[in-house]
This record gives C-alpha cells, structure tokens and sequence, in this order.
C-alpha cells in the first residue's frame, strides 16, 4: 500500500476529524483504522500537520495512542481544557474518559 498523500487522502482523513465531538478525542491509530489504512497512524499524523492548508479542521481533538499532545502544537492542551477534555497527573488525555467511541 502506497504512503503517498493524496488530496482525497486528506480529505478522507479530514472528514473522520470533523466527526470529533468537541470534548472527546481520537488517537492518530483510530483515524487510521476507520479510512481502512490501520498501519498508518504516522501518516495521519502527517496530513494533520499540513491541515491548515485545507481549511479549518478541530486536529487539536487528535493525540497519540497513549494521550499525549502533539509536540510543537502549543495551545492544543488549552483547546482540550477548554473543552472540558480531562487530563491525568502525567499530562496525558485521560482516554479512559475522554477517548471517542464511534
């Protein structure tokens, strides 16, 4: 299977992300798994890097599979708080909580 990004790609990947109810989150994984790409959690979290360009988009609700934010994405903690997303002692999202269920 080809890693190339596509624009219908990202918009696929876009498109689940839109879903995100605000006060819940998806992990890179979970997006991966529901476009039928499950090996491909870095390549989701490649096109949310570039979401900007495609409009906007709540990626502030996507975190890595154990609840830590995105490095460098600075306010997305904020958002999250904002939000009413739950956060443990160590940082992370508190999954257990807050993790979408489709």
């Amino acid at each position: 299977m080809s890693k190339v990004i596509t624009d219908e790609l990202i918009y696929e990947v876009l498109s689940v992300v839109e879903e995100i109810p605000e006060g819940k989150v998806a992990t890179y994984g979970q997006i991966a798994r529901l476009i039928g790409r499950e090996k491909n959690s870095r390549l989701v979290g490649k096109i949310l890097s570039l979401s900007g360009y495609y409009g906007k988009y709540p990626c502030h609700r996507v975190v890595n599979h154990a609840g830590r934010t995105a490095p460098g994405f600075y306010d997305q903690k904020d958002r999250l708080l904002a939000e009413g997303v739950a956060f443990l002692d160590n940082g992370h999202v508190d999954l257990k909580h807050c993790q979408w269920e489709m």
